[in-house]
């Protein structure tokens, strides 16, 4: 992944340095299970754990001349252990220690992904409260629909991504969450499976029930999949601001810092660049899903064509909604909202957004609902895109409307609180309903 694009935390997790430790750590835990079964000297052990070390220069030397990674970092640490080094990697294959190095590394990527998840949902829950009674149009189509607040949209966002965050979570820590100790094409042929059982209980993971001679790909790519879920919500979330952001609109803006520029010729531009950005970058995650469902289907009991794919998808798809969930919850935490513009757009044409009410209200007083609706149409249209058009004034002018209902039963059908009454059961449902499940 490019810098640009990935945080210190993830680069660390996957930086070169922090692979061959957790190589080594699969390696020697490995050993730590043989000696507890006593398959192994203790004393060769003691050397190991005391001397083994890697040099990234020199195993990058090695794997010019042998074309093998895993061999080039075996003979490596081998060279420091000296003699006792021949008990490394015993019985296993290199698909034992990259697929169960690779399972700590996601999980590690992962609980990052996690803590940043639970911090934008905060920051998701505080504005959506904030906003709770803040009145804005609803929009279907790209239309005007009829009144909702701003408070109702981030609580569908927070409610949408808390869904995605628990099953995540439960793939972090349960699906990819596996280990392999189990040799060629996976029959223990050389290695105890009591070796699995141990080692992999101590490098904090499961054994897989089955293997060929790699871990089943379905898991990997139920990973990346639900990485998309996350990137394509964060999507749908950056759409919305940028719908909002149009001039036209201006109901929301992106934060602009001091000494930001918005364009290189344009002073006056104030761009919703972030957003842009996030949905550019789900576009690659939902890509990287599809790779790794790809890596499912391989040769007999394995090939390594998945894991060219997988060098690249695993750290750039992590690093990369790791990026995306820091930058949303920035651009929430300090979006700019404009409730006096949300109003003024809600009451453009004098409020043809209250035509159901009317309808209704026409219904409830006994009216034919196929004529009420023709009339409530045609004040509606009569108002609509006109500069100076009024529907509230057209419904008090329509003598067929006024045979049905008074005035001050019009005015009520214009009141703002109809559409606030049941905001507060929403939220209580919504939080209630998620602090019940995340207490389970």
């Amino acid at each position: 992944m490019i810098q640009r694009y990935i945080r210190p935390e993830l680069a660390k997790i996957w930086s070169e340095e922090n692979k061959y430790q957790v190589w080594l750590s699969v390696e020697i835990a490995a050993l730590e299970a043989m000696c507890e079964l006593d398959q192994l000297p203790k004393e060769s052990l003691s050397v190991i754990k005391e001397r083994a070390k890697f040099d990234i220069k020199r195993i990058e030397e090695i794997d010019k001349e042998v074309h093998h990674d895993v061999i080039a970092f075996l003979t490596c640490v081998t060279e420091s252990v000296g003699p006792d080094g021949r008990f490394l990697h015993l019985g296993m294959t290199s698909s034992d220690l990259i697929d169960t190095s690779l399972a700590i590394l996601l999980k590690q990527a992962g609980e990052k992904i996690l803590e940043g998840l639970n911090k934008f949902l905060s920051t998701l829950q505080k504005r959506a409260i904030e906003h709770k009674n803040t009145i804005c149009i609803g929009r279907t189509h790209g239309v005007h629909a009829e009144p909702t607040t701003f408070g109702l949209k981030l609580l569908g966002f927070w409610e949408e991504l808390s869904r995605a965050k628990m099953r995540f979570k439960y793939i972090v820590e349960d699906e990819i969450n596996v280990g392999i100790f189990s040799g060629a094409v996976g029959t223990y042929s050389n290695i105890d499976p009591r070796v699995e059982q141990i080692a992999t209980k101590n490098l904090g993971l499961k054994s897989a029930p089955i293997s060929t001679q790699i871990i089943s790909r379905d898991r990997h790519a139920l990973y990346l999949s639900e990485l998309a879920f996350i990137a394509t919500i964060i999507e749908k979330i950056a759409t919305e601001i940028r719908h909002l952001q149009r001039t036209e609109v201006l109901e929301v803006e992106e934060p602009f810092y001091a000494n930001q520029k918005g364009s290189s010729a344009m002073p006056h531009k104030r761009n919703p660049w972030r957003s842009e950005n996030l949905c550019g970058l789900a576009r690659l995650v939902r890509s990287y899903s599809l790779a790794a469902m790809e890596n499912i289907p391989l040769w007999h009991e394995r090939d390594i064509s998945h894991s060219s794919v997988e060098r690249v998808i695993l750290p750039d798809a992590t690093a990369l909604v790791d990026f995306m969930v820091d930058r949303i919850n920035q651009i929430i935490s300090d979006l700019n909202v404009y409730p006096e513009n949300m109003k003024e757009n809600m009451f453009k044409f004098g409020g043809v957004v209250f035509s159901q009410t009317v309808l209704l209200k026409l219904v409830e007083k006994g009216q034919d609902r196929e004529a009420a609706y023709k009339v409530v149409q045609k004040n509606a249209h009569n108002a609509w895109n006109k500069k100076d058009g009024n529907f509230k004034k057209n419904v008090l002018g329509d003598k067929e409307i006024l045979k049905s209902l008074s005035e001050k039963e019009i005015e009520e059908c214009f009141n703002l609180g109809n559409h606030l009454k049941h905001v507060e059961t929403v939220f209580n449902r919504v939080l209630q309903q998620r602090e019940a499940v995340s207490c389970k």
